[in-house]
């Protein structure tokens, strides 16, 4: 009889291993979309606020252009207006890229430590075995 209880408690010692770490997979998954989710709503807050300054500065550089008083004041304008955007645009820009980059390490954690604690219970083959002997 004992020779039958051995298998069948490996293979439910086996069975509960599998559901603790399916279990685990889905508690770090949701901590990542968790985390995914609220980088998102930070980042769209973040290009909300972006344009609404967009829109406050275009209204100030209207009102600067039709108050010109002559072309190459209009043209010096320009060019300042024109600078100005283009740095404005390169600084959010690079703000949004960070953000982006700081949100993916954030997600990628859950999932990093479920692989440590996954490469952890991996068996040693025979192939790393016999590399590690000295010759």
């Amino acid at each position: 009889m004992d020779s039958m209880t051995q298998p069948i408690s490996t293979m439910t010692a086996q069975g509960h291993d599998s559901v603790e770490a399916l279990k685990g997979n889905v508690e770090a998954f949701m901590k990542s979309s968790q985390t995914w989710v609220s980088g998102c709503q930070a980042m769209a807050q973040t290009m909300a606020n972006a344009a609404q300054a967009q829109v406050e500065r275009n209204l100030s550089n209207w009102k600067a252009i039709s108050s010109v008083k002559s072309i190459k004041e209009a043209m010096d304008l320009h060019t300042h207006l024109t600078r100005t955007t283009i740095e404005n645009i390169i600084a959010e820009t690079g703000k949004l890229a960070e953000a982006a980059m700081k949100l993916s390490e954030q997600t990628m954690l859950p999932f990093t430590g479920r692989l440590a604690a996954a490469a952890e219970t991996l068996p040693t083959t025979h192939y790393a075995t016999e590399k590690s002997r000295p010759m």
